[in-house]
C-alpha cells in the first residue's frame, strides 16, 4: 500500500514547481535534457552569391545608403553579402566571425506548416546574373523541416532563433514576421529563447486590397514580434519612424497646444497606409518579383530605420 504523503508549504508537491512552457517533440532528449543546436556539425563553407564592396562615399553620393548613413561605423568601406542555402548552416558558419556582433535581424519564416513557396531568383539589374531554383536536395530538406506538422515547425524555429540570439549583440533587436496561423506559438518560442522580459512589441501591419470573406472577418494584417537580446543598449530611433499627421497645420489639441507637425506623431504598433505607403506588393510595383509572400520594402525599411 502506497504511503500517504502530506504535501503542503513545508513539503511542496514536485509538480507545484514546474514552470509553464511550450513543449514539442524534439525539445528534450530521452533523458529529459534540453537539446542544444549542434553548431559544430553545421559549420560549412558559405555559398556566397553576390558581394558588394565599394567605398561608402560612392554609394552615399548615389543616394543608395540613406537608411544606414547615420549609423555606419565604416565610412570608408561598405561590404554586403548575399548568401544561398539553409539558414541554419549559414548562421552556424557566421558564428565564428560575427558572434555577438549583429545589431538587427529581420526574418520572414513560412506562416503555414507544410506550405512551400519557391521560385527562380535572378540576381542583378537584368536576367544576365545567376539564377537560383530549388534543388532536389532543398525540396527534400524543406519537406523534412516544415512538412511534418507543428512539432517539426517549432523545433526548426527554436534552433534557428537560438543561433540568431548568439549572433545578436547584447541589446540587439530581432523582428519576426508572422500571421494568425503561428504567431501565438512562435511568440512562446521567442519567450523561451530570448526571455519574456525581452519582448518589446507586437506590431500589426494592416493592409487593404485583396478578397473579402463572407463567413468571417477578413484577414487583413500580419504580426511582427519584436524582441531584444538582454538589456543592453537597445536602439530605437523614434524620430526616424514618426508617422504623418492626417490633419492640417495649425490644428490644436484639446488642451489648446499645437502639435509638432514637422516631426510627425510618435509611432504606434499599428502600421497602415499612414506609414507604409504601399500595401502588399502589387504586380505593377517596381519592386514586384512574383514571389507569393514578398514583403514591402517600405515595411522592412521602417524596422531598419528604427533599430540601426
Amino acid at each position: 500500500m502506497a504511503e500517504n504523503v502530506a504535501w503542503g508549504p513545508g513539503n511542496p508537491h514536485p509538480l507545484s514547481k514546474v514552470k509553464t512552457e511550450l513543449i514539442w517533440e524534439g525539445k528534450y532528449d530521452e533523458y529529459g535534457n534540453r537539446r542544444e543546436v549542434d553548431t559544430a556539425g553545421c559549420d560549412m563553407p558559405l555559398q556566397k552569391v553576390e558581394a558588394i564592396d565599394e567605398p561608402f562615399s560612392n554609394a552615399e553620393g548615389e543616394g543608395q545608403l540613406d537608411i544606414w548613413k547615420q549609423k555606419s561605423k565604416r565610412l570608408d568601406d561598405s561590404r554586403n553579402m548575399l548568401l544561398w542555402g539553409d539558414n541554419k548552416l549559414i548562421m552556424a558558419s557566421l558564428l565564428r566571425d560575427f558572434k555577438g556582433k549583429i545589431d538587427l535581424i529581420y526574418i520572414d519564416p513560412p506562416f503555414d506548416v507544410g506550405a512551400d513557396f519557391t521560385m527562380p531568383v535572378a540576381i542583378g539589374e537584368d536576367d544576365s546574373g545567376p539564377r537560383k531554383e530549388q534543388s532536389i536536395l532543398e525540396m527534400v530538406a524543406y519537406r523534412d523541416m516544415w512538412g511534418k506538422g507543428t512539432d517539426s515547425y517549432l523545433h526548426t524555429m527554436y534552433e534557428r532563433l537560438g543561433l540568431m540570439k548568439d549572433l545578436l549583440r547584447d541589446g540587439g533587436t530581432i523582428y519576426t514576421h508572422l500571421d494568425y496561423r503561428v504567431v501565438a506559438l512562435v511568440r512562446l518560442v521567442l519567450d523561451d529563447v530570448f526571455g519574456a522580459q525581452c519582448f518589446r512589441n507586437e506590431i500589426v501591419w494592416y493592409y487593404s486590397g485583396g478578397g473579402a470573406a463572407r463567413d468571417r472577418f477578413a484577414y487583413k494584417h500580419d504580426n511582427i514580434l519584436c524582441y531584444s537580446k538582454g538589456y543592453g543598449s537597445t536602439v530605437f530611433n523614434v524620430d526616424a519612424v514618426r508617422m504623418d499627421y492626417k490633419w492640417t497645420a495649425g490644428q490644436k489639441r484639446a488642451d489648446g497646444s499645437e502639435r509638432n507637425l514637422e516631426k510627425g506623431k510618435l509611432p504606434d504598433d499599428v502600421m497602415g497606409l499612414d506609414i507604409i505607403k504601399l500595401n502588399k506588393i502589387m504586380p505593377w510595383a517596381s519592386e514586384h518579383t512574383g514571389y507569393e509572400t514578398q514583403k514591402n520594402e517600405a515595411l522592412v525599411a521602417t524596422f531598419v530605420r528604427a533599430s540601426l
